[in-house]
């Protein structure tokens, strides 16, 4: 008659999810009764997520528990989990080895079954919301006029042992010899009326509630079987007590519902699932207990809804809802994740921040989830916040200071220009090469202005001029620039009257060096464009919070062809100009177009590290200020200085001046 405890293990762990328990421990008898709820337990508990902490099996053999007592009891001393199982029955080693944990003051949220309610009401304790028993009992309704009958009893009437023994059960152990006297000769007359409505459960217990059910089952097993007697004209009165295989038939196919209201199925096939309910046991002194029923379990329910608990039950029973804690590990809150250690259980973890860029927003997540290409992790990393767009903007500091420096040295060398084309009848400005000096100084003036191209809002048309314009404006003068070099080492080395080295000079060969580099760098230009522009790219990477516009390279092969052409012209220009640094120095440009030559290739060598070491908006601007600083040092080293005779010291510029500090030859470059 006893149902199946199969859905127990299911109701238990339901309880412990809802309590947000995930480490919990389980003392069981070591008998096949104990062991089919272990591994009914386990199979609940892998698939919600809750660890034992620890598994007691309590032997049989009460000799063998004895050898072991102390380490079970050491094993649930020193376990961190508050809330422990108890499973097995009253009668077994499992019952002596609970009284002792009672004994020894050990304080646990004992979650167990209804047959233990005699052993936890033996002792006396004090109300405490984090101790007592939480009981799992079969659900069945009172039986009408059980009370009655029961506090109307007379004892004397019945020879039943259960019944002699109700009494002594509840009573306290304090209980005086007179009054144990008076129970031993004076039962004719005594009644049960003394056995306190919060002592004894007028529900019935699970073992009493199958004996009256079995009762019922065996009264409709033997109704059945006289009527079909009856019909068959069969009937044998004194054959019932001895011939049960008959009986037997009949009673394995009852079907009824007893006098409480509870389908009672003896069909093992058919069996119904049994509800709990759940219900909360405390101890006050001399032996009262309180017994609040605060939730029921229903497991034909759905998913989600087997569980409903009384909390205003249970607030009233223990004076708050505040259950005691039984977890391996602190919850992980948002912004962090589980680390599992290896040998750990799975309820046991640590708790690290989400790496860069990744958030959780909810509790004990094993994996940080990434944010979007166009959001980024707040501070505390549990939210995504969108990002802003940018780009190296006019209206910025950075953007602003860079643009400012080009326009002031566009207009500054637009004023050395003026400044020669005023002073071109000049000794100073006519020795230098006027139209090389043009040249080189539109090519500046341009430089200049395409440094803007850098800062603004990128598009494609920006994108592309960037690149192919500072590419072939700066090919334009650095050539110049050797251009002017071998003029004057030319002029310098014609010491013999001999024609060939005349001719190179007079013609002008020198200036044809200015469109054939030019037109290699364009042709590196135009297989640039060809294979790979550059486009308008997003970088969301290099600033945290911000999406960066920016310009990309496209073919990076062909970016740096274009950048090493430039520099093997600037290395030749100042290898050129080296060599001729100890020429006669009238008017000799050749030291000022070495210190040129010298700052522009030391701008772009320093440009490449920190070029490849930056991001973002940083990188275009240490371009524009590689940019600027180049072209500022030709301007500074070359024209300066001549600019500074020319306004500063007119005397110096004169031919007889000149004559005077020639002293074999004036050089024309």
């Amino acid at each position: 008659m006893a149902p199946k405890d199969t859905a127990l293990a299911l109701a238990m762990v339901s309880l412990m999810i809802h309590f947000n328990w995930n480490w919990v421990g389980l003392t069981i008898s070591d008998d096949d009764k104990g062991l089919q709820f272990l591994s009914d337990l386990r199979g609940e508990t892998e698939v919600q997520r809750v660890c034992l902490a620890f598994v007691i099996m309590i032997p049989v053999n009460m000799e063998l528990y004895m050898s072991r007592a102390e380490m079970y009891n050491n094993q649930i001393e020193t376990s961190s989990t508050n809330v422990v199982i108890i499973y097995g029955d009253t009668g077994s080693t499992l019952a002596v080895c609970f009284r002792m944990w009672i004994l020894q003051g050990i304080q646990r949220l004992w979650v167990t079954t209804s047959q233990w309610d005699i052993i936890t009401t033996m002792r006396d304790f004090t109300l405490d919301s984090f101790h007592g028993t939480l009981a799992f009992a079969h659900h069945h309704a009172e039986i009408s006029g059980f009370k009655n009958y029961v506090q109307t009893l007379n004892p004397s009437k019945y020879t039943d042992m259960f019944l002699a023994g109700l009494g002594w059960m509840y009573i306290s152990g304090e209980a005086s010899t007179s009054s144990c006297k008076t129970l031993e000769y004076d039962s004719s007359n005594v009644s049960l009326k003394w056995l306190m409505l919060q002592s004894f459960d007028m529900a019935f217990s699970d073992d009493a509630y199958d004996i009256y059910s079995a009762v019922y089952a065996m009264a409709h097993a033997l109704h059945e079987m006289l009527l079909h007697q009856v019909e068959n004209q069969s009937i044998n009165l004194r054959a019932l007590d001895s011939d049960c295989s008959q009986l037997h038939l009949f009673l394995q196919n009852v079907h009824f519902v007893n006098p409480v209201g509870d389908v009672i199925n003896m069909n093992q096939k058919e069996k119904l699932q049994g509800e709990y309910g759940i219900y909360h046991i405390c101890n006050f002194p001399r032996g009262v207990g309180l017994k609040v029923k605060v939730g029921e379990f229903k497991p034909y329910f759905p998913h989600g809804q087997q569980l409903h608990l009384y909390e205003d039950m249970i607030e009233w029973a223990t004076g708050t809802r505040q259950m005691p804690s039984a977890v391996c590990s602190v919850d992980c809150h948002p912004g962090f994740r589980k680390f599992h250690q290896e040998g750990m259980a799975a309820c046991c973890f640590d708790c690290t921040p989400c790496p860069a860029n990744e958030i959780s927003n909810e509790t004990d997540v094993d994996q940080c989830m990434k944010c979007p290409e166009d959001q980024y992790a707040n501070t505390e990393q549990n939210h995504c916040l969108r990002k802003d767009v940018t780009f190296l903007g006019f209206d910025e500091p950075l953007g602003m200071t860079l643009s400012c420096m080009a326009l002031c040295l566009s207009a500054f060398t637009v004023m050395v220009l003026g400044v020669f084309v005023k002073y071109q009848d000049t000794p100073i400005v006519k020795a230098n090469n006027l139209t090389l000096s043009y040249i080189l100084l539109i090519s500046l003036i341009f430089s200049f202005l395409c440094s803007l191209l850098f800062i603004g809002h990128p598009n494609s048309a920006t994108c592309v001029l960037q690149q192919i314009t500072y590419g072939i404006l700066f090919t334009v003068a650095v050539s110049t620039v050797l251009a002017k070099t071998i003029t004057v080492v030319l002029a310098f080395k014609v010491t013999s009257p001999g024609r060939r080295m005349k001719w190179l000079l007079v013609s002008g060969v020198p200036n044809y060096i200015i469109p054939f580099c030019t037109i290699i760098q364009i042709i590196l230009c135009a297989i640039w464009l060809g294979v790979s522009p550059p486009s308008v790219d997003i970088d969301a990477h290099s600033e945290h919070g911000y999406i960066i516009i920016v310009c990309n390279k496209g073919s990076v092969t062909a970016f740096y062809s274009v950048l090493g052409y430039l520099g093997s012209l600037a290395l030749g220009s100042f290898t050129v100009a080296f060599l001729a640094r100890n020429l006669p120095d009238t008017f000799n440009e050749a030291k000022f177009l070495t210190f040129s030559m010298l700052l522009f290739c030391s701008v772009w060598v320093t440009f490449l590290p920190v070029y490849h070491s930056s991001k973002g908006k940083i990188m275009m601007a240490v371009e524009v200020f590689s940019i600027l600083a180049s072209s500022a040092g030709l301007l500074g080293c070359i024209f300066v200085p001549k600019c500074y005779i020319i306004l500063i010291r007119p005397e110096r510029n004169s031919l007889q001046k000149l004559r005077e500090k020639s002293s074999s030859r004036t050089p024309i470059s």
